[in-house]
């Protein structure tokens, strides 16, 4: 399994990313045909108030899911997707 992380215009701790490897590999538990996953982190308008943007692509034998969620934190915003993205694998399985 290939775990990609970016993010746009700024440098993620390595706190962050294991955050996201947690919540991932979660998700890779419940269908195990998974081949990768991408995550990509943005900051949007950063003066506004829920700028933290996760979008997590995750690419399967059988099929890709999606889920893009905005919060106010990295965590939550990621926390929010992987929530979206275990009722899309678990309605799919």
């Amino acid at each position: 399994m290939n775990i990609q992380i970016q993010s746009v215009h700024f440098a993620a701790d390595k706190q962050l990313k294991d955050f996201i490897n947690k919540k991932v590999e979660k998700l890779i538990s419940i269908d195990d045909t998974m081949i990768n996953a991408d995550i990509y982190l943005k900051v949007d308008k950063p003066e506004s108030h829920d700028n933290k943007i996760a979008e997590i692509k995750l690419h399967s034998t059988a099929s890709k899911y999606f889920a893009k969620k905005q919060a106010n934190s990295f965590e939550e915003s990621i926390d929010l997707a992987s929530q979206a993205l275990k009722k899309q694998i678990l309605k799919n399985k």
